[in-house]
C-alpha cells in the first residue's frame, strides 16, 4: 500500500470517531443497573495514562461508526462511557444497552486525553480481536449480542505498529 493510500485510510478511522454525545459515566454501576449492561474485559494496554471510553452503536452497516450527533437526530441509540485508566490490575468497564439485541462496540484508549483519536498514539479493540492492520474497521469485528441478563465480552487493545498498522502491543 502506498504511503498515500495508508494516511487516507488513517484520515478514514479518525473521521469516522464521533465528537461528541451524551456520556455516561456510571461505570461499574452500568453492570448493575436495570438495563442489559456489557461488561469488557481489556488486555494490553500500551500503558496506564489518559482515559478509556466504549460507544455502543446500532449493528448496522450505515449506522456502525456515524457520528452521534447524527444518530441522535435519526432517533437511534448510542451510547458512551469514559473511564480513568486504572493505575494497575485488571480493566474491566460496562456500558448499558437500551434492551437486549445486536450492537456494535467500540473500545479506545484516549492516551493524552485530549478527547480526539489521535491515530499515531492512541489505542483501539474490537469484539473480534483481529489484527485492525491499515483499513477502517468493518461492522463485523464490532459486532456483540446482547442477552436479556447482558454479555461479557474481552478486547485486546491494539496500537498504531509501524507500516503494517494498527495490531496488539507486544512491549516493544
Amino acid at each position: 500500500m502506498s504511503r498515500l493510500a495508508y494516511l487516507l485510510a488513517a484520515a478514514a478511522m479518525v473521521a469516522a470517531a464521533p465528537a461528541s454525545a451524551q456520556i455516561w459515566t456510571d461505570g461499574d454501576a452500568a453492570c448493575t443497573a436495570g438495563s442489559p449492561a456489557v461488561r469488557v474485559n481489556v488486555t494490553g494496554l500500551k500503558d496506564r495514562s489518559g482515559r478509556l471510553k466504549l460507544e455502543l452503536y446500532p449493528a448496522t452497516e450505515d449506522d456502525f461508526l456515524k457520528d452521534d450527533r447524527d444518530l441522535k437526530k435519526e432517533g437511534k441509540f448510542f451510547a458512551r462511557i469514559w473511564s480513568p485508566t486504572p493505575k494497575s490490575g485488571p480493566v474491566t468497564l460496562c456500558i448499558r444497552a437500551p434492551r437486549p439485541g445486536r450492537y456494535a462496540l467500540l473500545f479506545t484508549h484516549d492516551r493524552d486525553g485530549k478527547n480526539k483519536f489521535n491515530f499515531w498514539k492512541d489505542g483501539a479493540g474490537f469484539a473480534s480481536n483481529r489484527n485492525l492492520g491499515r483499513s477502517r474497521p468493518k461492522l463485523n469485528e464490532a459486532v456483540i449480542t446482547v442477552g436479556a441478563t447482558g454479555a461479557t465480552v474481552s478486547i485486546r487493545a491494539q496500537y498504531l505498529r509501524g507500516l503494517s498498522g494498527f495490531a496488539p502491543y507486544d512491549g516493544n
